[in-house]
């Protein structure tokens, strides 16, 4: 297995990198620029010349990308052209806690109701449980989370004034870089963006998880575990729940890229300063270099959640093997 992880690392390298030469030569071509105007005034030419020398954008795009690479090699994601006195890790390190946490606490939530229904939904095949499951499922993954949101900032936010409607409540972290504290002004806050993320996925899951174990009761072996006389619960656990997780454990790394990316109108909506919403804003601002440092850390962030994936169903299946 170590051998695997190593050889996945060393195989990531060249896909990065050519994710970072295609978002560089991309936001490159993009029309304007950075110094095209600020606020609704142009900037003289003059000034716009000299903060491009100052940046490098006045050299050819071939020679800013190797200057790029040699300070992404030194950990420097790039500056910002708007806020000078920040940099692009410094919005990072700003708001790389909020997605996560939001992201996170959406796929708990999601396997938390996603799982239980699916499982439920298909031992109790065609009955009335089942059939509210399937329901409850189809609703939450036909309603999008940009809808879902104004309707919960309606009723829970200006109507009941249960919750707040926007900000991320959230404590500077205390572990690992993301993980918050539990004081009850960030659960408030959490409520909505998370439900709001969370719904669809555990639609998803719950819909997936029905699917696979109905296929699974059906093979040979579950017929053979209760000939054995084994109880229905072992048969369950042990045999059938256990191999219905492997396509369940495919969709955990798109879903980890899909939770970053489906945070960009959540954070929006609720006024969350998250790297979703600072990508956003980067692509209407020019931020050349932030908004390609946001795009690798999503790529990193997929590459992981797909070496996740490979990882977990080594576990769930003894016949899979790397080494």
């Amino acid at each position: 297995m170590t051998k695997f992880i190593i050889r996945r690392f060393l195989f990531s390298i060249p896909v990065l990198f050519a994710i970072t030469l295609f978002t560089f030569a991309v936001v490159q071509a993009l029309p304007g620029g950075p110094f095209s105007s600020v606020g609704e005034k142009s900037m003289p030419e003059h000034m716009r010349l000299i903060m491009e020398r100052r940046y490098g954008l006045d050299k050819p795009v071939y020679e800013q990308f190797w200057l790029y690479l040699k300070r992404l090699g030194q950990g420097d994601l790039g500056p910002m052209f708007k806020l000078r006195s920040q940099t692009v890790n410094d919005i990072v390190a700003q708001t790389w806690p909020v997605s996560i946490q939001l992201g996170v606490l959406s796929l708990i939530l999601g396997f938390t109701i996603g799982l239980p229904a699916g499982i439920i939904a298909a031992l109790k095949r065609n009955s009335m449980i089942d059939y509210a499951a399937t329901f409850g499922a189809v609703l939450g993954a036909s309603i999008p989370n940009m809808v879902l949101a104004p309707i919960l900032i309606l009723v829970f936010g200006v109507w009941l004034k249960w919750l707040p409607i926007a900000f991320w409540g959230a404590d500077p972290p205390f572990i690992l870089g993301f993980l918050p504290k539990p004081t009850p002004e960030f659960w408030s806050h959490a409520v909505m963006p998370t439900v709001s993320l969370g719904t669809a996925i555990s639609a998803g899951i719950a819909r997936l998880t029905r699917a696979s174990l109905l296929e699974v009761m059906g093979e040979d072996y579950i017929r053979t575990a209760r000939a054995k006389g084994l109880r229905e619960r072992v048969v369950i656990v042990r045999h059938a729940l256990k191999n219905a997780m492997i396509p369940v454990a495919t969709i955990v790394g798109p879903l980890l890229a899909g939770l970053l990316t489906g945070t960009f109108i959540v954070e929006q909506i609720f006024a969350l300063n998250g790297m979703g919403r600072r990508f956003i804003n980067s692509v209407s601002e020019r931020e050349y270099f932030l908004l390609t440092g946001l795009t690798l850390i999503y790529a990193l962030m997929l590459v992981m959640g797909n070496l996740l994936v490979d990882i977990t169903y080594a576990w769930l299946d003894p016949r899979i093997r790397y080494d």
